[in-house]
């Protein structure tokens, strides 16, 4: 790696690898994560989220900051923002960028200009929101005090589908199943998009800070080095074999 900074995102599209996190380092690599670069990036926010969509990646940050890049990663800029919110995630879907967050207070903001510019969305919650994913038309976000969101116009508004007994760190979707992950090893999924989501038996105690999906299987992972995977639509979950003990705070999938 080029940088000693903590990463806190990772994401994937045309074949290049883009990693985002503290004081707003961005790296890259275009040979399947075999070697990275530094990008040279236009803010000194924790970038904490970072998603890929119509040949576009686009990143959140505290302080609601968001910069995008339509270079392939080499270069990134500001994109308009409506919000001093942290934003904590950030998706793509149906020619929408979603970024979810809080600070003060919980943020949902999103974009149908190729994250040019962000509105505000209409939301029914103050609770800070971690992950944000999209699956068969539906929006799904997760976060604090058990919230679990959900919205099926595009982002434009949303309502509360369901509850954790946990905080919720982040959501994927995959195999028309949605998969959120926590605090304290927590792991829930959907089968019915979105609308109500049920406890699943997690192999680990450690907190899980990201999840992803690909080759019908998904993984998360964690504090302590943790990785676990499911590879029966998230049903079951079992221990990997982790080469490390540093804490792992994304995942990503390169199709």
């Amino acid at each position: 790696s080029p940088t000693t900074k903590y990463l806190y995102g990772v994401t994937s599209g045309n074949n290049t690898f883009v990693a985002g996190g503290e004081t707003g380092n961005i790296v890259r690599s275009t040979d399947n994560g075999s070697s990275w670069d530094n990008v040279t990036s236009p803010t000194n926010q924790k970038i904490t989220g970072i998603t890929f969509g119509n040949n576009t990646f686009v990143a959140s940050a505290q302080s609601g900051r968001i910069v995008r890049s339509t270079d392939n990663g080499s270069s990134f800029n500001y994109a308009t923002d409506p919000t001093n919110e942290h934003l904590y995630a950030v998706t793509f879907g149906n020619n929408t960028f979603v970024a979810v967050g809080g600070a003060t207070t919980g943020n949902i903001v999103r974009s149908t200009d190729n994250g040019s510019t962000f509105d505000n969305a209409t939301y029914p919650t103050t609770s800070f929101l971690y992950g944000v994913t999209f699956g068969n038309n539906t929006f799904v976000a997760v976060g604090a005090t058990t919230s679990i969101l959900r919205s099926t116009d595009n982002g434009s508004s949303w309502d509360n589908v369901s509850t954790s007994a946990q905080v919720l760190n982040a959501v994927t979707f995959g195999n028309n199943t949605f998969v959120a992950v926590g605090r304290n090893g927590h792991i829930v999924r959907s089968t019915d998009n979105g609308s109500s989501f049920e406890n699943v038996t997690s192999p680990t105690g450690e907190r899980l800070y990201a999840v992803t999906f690909g080759n019908n299987t998904f993984v998360a992972v964690g504090n302590s080095g943790n990785i676990v995977r499911s590879t029966d639509n998230g049903t079951t979950w079992d221990n990997v074999t982790s080469p490390t003990a540093e804490s792992l705070k994304g995942v990503g999938f390169l199709e």
